[in-house]
């Protein structure tokens, strides 16, 4: 699992019905839902690690082969 520090996402939670519903605003399609709050903080987290992780294997598998310059960037 990936640890992204220094990182700030804004975290949206609603409650409907019996659930509750969280979404990070900044990156589409990382949403979860949960039957507290906190299970739903729980899931949001897990699914903003994934998405950033396999967001990250992709560009890796799909950029061009040969010489690429990698550098981190802090925000």
């Amino acid at each position: 699992m990936l640890y992204y520090l220094h990182m700030q996402f804004t975290a949206v939670f609603q409650q409907h019905g019996g659930w509750f519903l969280g979404w990070i605003e900044e990156i589409p399609g990382v949403n979860t839902q949960g039957k507290t709050m906190r299970e739903t903080k729980r899931n949001l987290k897990e699914a903003l690690e994934l998405v950033l992780e396999v967001n990250r294997e992709r560009v890796e598998h799909d950029r061009p082969k040969g010489t690429a310059i990698r550098a981190k960037i802090r925000i």
